[in-house]
């Protein structure tokens, strides 16, 4: 059995993520179990019917979320290495967990672990969706729309026969009858339930999209690199078996109900082996390290977030991603490998030259020398040399 961050224990909800998503299901269950039986007492078969029916979905929306949670996207055993020692040279090493990725596994920085087949890191389940729980995180995403879509029925027609009990109260029985702070209850619960319906219904259409595919958000990442960058032949990315079989890699429909795939090996399509989309990934990496360009820092940064000092056009115009940013000091060089307008990405060399690991991250682009092709950018060994000559 494979856990989440916490290793499946219940100090894993201690986070924002767990705890707003707990009362805001909460706020919506509460609240419409609350009017519906002023609305619509359990004096019928209808009644009862639709009681259950609702209490059906919130049930099963919160066992996928929690099975969601604890039993986590599948981790790589730490210091993992495959069967076949001579497979070694098609994998990607992880510094951090001293051992070889499996295909699809990628390093998450909040999970501090290589996950399996990761799609991306949410903080509401506060793990990773992956291998594992890909398909209860999806079941969650398909009933909480459908729980809250119920409830916003069952509120609105309780506010509607609130607001007008005055009418109703001689033409349907029972008639509503509640005080201001429920009717204000009443429309904050209705509001959570339309948004989460909007909003994690959303989520659902892209996550389906990834099934549909086969493909993770990373996985998506990689195939747009693949088909732009430089290449003598043909991309083809292994795990596209058709929408049908796709599904079934992460629901097997009629069979154990269990994601298909060990986490080390893959149902691939014909031509291709296990390590394709890795080789596409290391091919990638030599790329980017071939355009990457060393630059020398001409002011320091510390890191933040929101760095004031650089100006509001560095401010407000931050790159939209939770990857880190990396402080640096006047005088040290950085490997840079994407540009844009007011930041750069980059990582941290040593005295060799040398990448450090984890060193990584962006910066604002007023740290740095710019490169220009009239004026070579210097390099330690060229400042050296320099040195040198000036000594002689």
């Amino acid at each position: 059995m494979c856990f989440g961050t916490s290793s499946g224990r219940w100090t894993q909800l201690l986070h924002f993520g767990p705890i707003i998503t707990i009362v805001i299901i909460s706020i919506v269950s509460y609240s419409s179990i609350f009017f519906h039986l002023v609305w619509w007492p359990p004096t019928s078969v209808g009644s009862y019917i639709d009681m259950g029916v609702f209490l059906t979905w919130v049930a099963i929306t919160m066992y996928n979320y929690f099975k969601a949670i604890f039993v986590g996207p599948g981790f790589v055993p730490l210091g993992w290495k495959p069967p076949n020692p001579s497979d070694e040279q098609y994998l990607q090493f992880c510094n951090i967990c001293k051992g070889y990725k499996s295909p699809r596994s990628h390093h998450c920085r909040k999970c501090n672990r290589c996950v399996m087949k990761m799609d991306h890191h949410c903080p509401w389940i506060n793990t990773c969706c992956g291998h594992h729980n890909h398909a209860n995180f999806i079941y969650f995403l398909f009933f909480a729309p459908i729980g809250c879509l119920h409830a916003s029925v069952i509120l609105s027609c309780s506010i509607y026969r609130a607001l007008f009990s005055e009418w109703h109260m001689f033409f349907v029985s029972p008639f509503v009858r509640i005080t201001l702070f429920h009717l204000l209850m009443a429309l904050f619960a209705v509001g959570l339930a339309i948004g989460v319906t909007l909003a994690v219904g959303f989520l659902l259409c892209v996550q389906m999209r990834s099934v549909i595919k086969n493909e993770t958000g990373i996985e998506g990442w990689i195939i747009a690199k693949a088909i732009s960058r430089p290449r003598s032949d043909q991309f083809v990315y292994p795990y596209n078996l058709g929408k049908w079989n796709n599904i079934q890699e992460v629901f097997d429909f009629g069979g154990e109900w269990q994601p298909k795939g060990t986490g080390y090996t893959w149902n691939v399509v014909p031509g291709c082996n296990q390590f394709a989309l890795t080789n596409e990934q290391l091919e990638q990496k030599d790329f980017k390290r071939q355009r990457s360009v060393p630059c020398r820092v001409e002011r320091s940064y510390n890191g933040r977030w929101l760095p004031l000092s650089f100006g509001c056009r560095v401010l407000f115009s931050f790159p939209c991603s939770d990857e880190q940013r990396m402080p640096v000091r006047e005088g040290q060089w950085i490997l840079v490998s994407r540009f844009r307008r007011h930041w750069i990405y980059g990582a941290l060399l040593d005295e060799n030259q040398q990448p450090i690991d984890e060193q990584h991250g962006w910066l604002p682009r007023k740290c740095i020398r710019e490169p220009q092709m009239y004026d070579p950018i210097d390099t330690p060994e060229k400042d050296a040399d320099q040195t040198h000559s000036k000594e002689d």
